[in-house]
């Protein structure tokens, strides 16, 4: 039984190392606009719902709502400190549509995290209260890990692994497998499932890369190097978010 707990203590440090990589990714794009003055063609819109998925699992990670799962808040509370500052700057320098349309997202985004929240506390209690933030964190951490499936579609399309950066892929299959496992050995169907559909999605990118990898040289290069590593979606060429974490 101790080697259990100890690797699953394991296993949530490397997790938590891991979705710190993919929520620091996007400070490279976040530099640009910053440069720019401009949002660009940029969406705002995979940061506002990677922060909901982060105050939900940090929520659901809280010793109040689920036991031995403090480590699922600590990076996850991080997360949502990282993309609540994401979200900001791209409110300040995005054109006013577009300002308006994240803003009113940020703040349904918050309602949401409220109503969760206010429910779980005052309505519901002890495993009721698991099951209810458990499912709100699993369909939001799904919604996040599915983002890149328009990558892999572009991909298979393009036959170039130009717009899908190696050590992302890697890391959202090492984010994915670390949390999975966390899971399984915690017994935490709510962590487990949503990291075994990343894990899943992760292998699946990194299996392309090694078949069109070899090919990425033959296709010109649309994008700037800062475009290749975006983790949000740029509207003008389909590239989409991970991080999410």
């Amino acid at each position: 039984m101790g080697v259990v707990h100890t690797l699953h203590f394991v296993f949530g440090i490397f997790g938590n190392a891991t979705a710190l990589f993919l929520f620091l990714a996007p400070i490279i794009t976040f530099k640009r606009i910053v440069q720019k003055r401009s949002t660009e063609q940029f969406s705002g819109l995979p940061y506002v719902m990677t922060l909901l998925n982060c105050l939900l699992s940090a929520w659901y990670g809280l010793p109040f709502v689920s036991p031995n799962n403090l480590l699922v808040s600590t990076i996850n509370g991080t997360g949502a400190a990282i993309e609540s500052i994401y979200v900001l700057i791209f409110i300040a320098f995005a054109p006013k549509k577009e300002k308006k349309k994240i803003s009113a997202l940020l703040l349904l985004v918050l309602a949401v995290f409220a109503a969760v929240a206010l429910v779980s506390m005052l309505a519901l209690h002890g495993n009721n209260r698991k099951l209810f933030c458990g499912i709100a964190a699993t369909i939001f951490s799904i919604i996040m890990y599915g983002s890149p499936l328009s990558i892999i579609r572009l991909v298979i399309k393009t036959k170039s692994v130009e717009f899908m950066p190696f050590f992302l892929s890697l890391f959202v299959f090492l984010c994915g497998a670390s949390w999975f496992a966390f899971g399984l050995l915690g017994k935490d169907p709510f962590v487990a499932i949503p990291n075994g559909f990343g894990f899943g999605l992760g292998t699946v990118q990194l299996i392309l890369y090694a078949i069109y990898c070899d090919k990425k040289e033959l296709f010109t290069k649309k994008s700037t190097p800062d475009d290749s590593l975006e983790m949000g979606n740029d509207k003008s060429s389909g590239k989409s978010r991970l991080e999410q974490v």
